[in-house]
């Protein structure tokens, strides 16, 4: 570094030197624990190290390879393509000729699409690069399976926030820190519950506010932070645990939840009308015919949020949040209707003769719709005829306790004795 060179930034200068420095995952660091235990039998194979930003992936990597004295070449699949595997696979042969194996880094190993990733198997086969795949994505879909059955997934965890308090204490008092800076503990606490588990954004954010206060404040944390977004991969697994979470919440009754939930997808920047259309099917699914006004209430949501837009439509969405979370709940629809997909799978049967449709006198002849009991000329022949293919016996619907459902269960009742699908109490009888 010259005079005139930045210095590297702070998370930079505090990389962890050895496996004792790190900070966290004592899941998988220490005695008996999974990585140690590899370290020990000098074994060290294919690995997908799977979390949050911030959480340590590159360094465990940079450790690993220097632990079991391998060669370390490391490449981010968001600018390396095939040329850069290839150009790794041949320094590769020429260290193992000296006897040195070689571990290729792969940051971020879900940008890479299929063919990209296919090129690193035989490779990692043979043994002749042992695979470190860092991903903050769920490697089960973003992984080939021939890739992910050669490697072991390790998951590592978003720190605590004991954890970031101490990495920030250390920052101050280590001299490749901020020496000569200090801060307050209220500052610390702050910056700790902000950086959301995520030592970068933690140690860059102290960095910054150390240059606006010495000692740091809560202000300068605040002014450094800047707005605080919630993180969300907006087509990835956290945006669907979003969707879940908020789901589950209305499915719940609990509006609070609910809100939060959707707030945190709106604040992230998910798409609106995505939203809108699972509010649509939170209805049809989990309040049903228990509040039918409820699907009419959320499919004008869903206009006035493609109408209006975002921030202006979002307040619909949330007022159809709270509506499916108060309303009463019923899945019988839902049921029924799998248990409806599942009877039709396999023989398809024919459609009775009183049944058909007779367009025309040749259909009229064969039978087609002959003996059909008009409801509203003979409602109790109506009310006997089958409905259904002969042979066929089906209980696919019954009306749940709440709502309009709960009311409409004795004319359900009835219904049902009427067509015989239904015995008469013998109370009634």
């Amino acid at each position: 570094m010259t005079l005139f060179d930045p210095p590297a930034p702070l998370a930079e200068r505090l990389r962890p030197r050895t496996l004792d420095e790190v900070v966290g995952q004592s899941h998988l660091l220490g005695p008996g624990k999974p990585l140690t235990r590899v370290l020990q039998s000098g074994r060290l194979g294919s690995l997908i190290l799977w979390g949050p930003p911030g959480v340590g992936k590159t360094t465990l990597a940079r450790l690993l390879a220097a632990q079991v004295g391998a060669h370390f070449v490391a490449l981010s699949a968001v600018s390396a393509g095939v040329k850069d595997v290839r150009e790794a696979v041949a320094e590769a042969e020429r260290l193992r000729g000296r006897g040195q194996r070689t571990i290729l880094f792969l940051d971020e190993i879900h940008r890479f699409n299929k063919a990209q990733q296919d090129a690193l198997l035989p490779h990692v086969e043979s043994g002749l690069l042992t695979l470190v795949g860092a991903t903050t994505e769920n490697p089960s879909f973003e992984v080939n399976p021939a890739l992910r059955s050669r490697a072991r997934t390790l998951v590592l965890q978003a720190l605590t926030r004991e954890e970031v308090r101490g990495l920030l204490e250390r920052a101050l008092t280590d001299e490749r820190g901020l020496p000569g800076v200090s801060a307050e503990p209220a500052a610390l606490e702050l910056l700790s519950r902000l950086a959301d588990g995520d030592a970068r954004r933690a140690l860059s954010t102290l960095e910054v506010a150390s240059s606006l206060a010495n000692p740091v404040t809560e202000e300068a944390v605040t002014e450094a932070f800047g707005r605080h977004l919630p993180s969300m991969d907006k087509g990835g697994e956290d945006f669907y645990n979003l969707i879940s979470a908020l789901h589950k919440s209305v499915r719940g009754s609990h509006p609070d939840a609910a809100l939060y939930w959707l707030a945190r997808m709106v604040a992230g920047g998910a798409d609106i009308l995505y939203v809108a259309r699972r509010v649509v099917r939170m209805a049809a699914e989990d309040i049903g015919l228990a509040d039918p006004q409820a699907l009419r209430l959320c499919i004008a949501a869903r206009d006035t949020a493609e109408f209006l837009g975002s921030p202006e439509g979002d307040l619909a969405l949330a007022e159809a949040v709270v509506y499916l979370c108060l309303a009463p709940k019923s899945n019988t629809v839902y049921t029924a209707w799998k248990r409806a997909l599942q009877a039709v799978e396999g023989e398809q049967l024919s459609v009775p003769l009183h049944l058909r449709n007779a367009p025309t006198g040749l259909m009229r002849q064969q039978g087609y719709g002959g003996g059909y009991a008009y409801y509203f000329d003979d409602p109790e022949g109506s009310f006997r005829q089958r409905y259904l293919p002969d042979g066929v016996q089906l209980n696919l619907y019954t009306p749940g306790p709440e709502g309009w459902e709960g009311r409409v269960q004795e004319r359900w009742r009835k219904l049902m004795v009427a067509h015989g699908e239904l015995e008469v109490p013998e109370a009634e009888a």
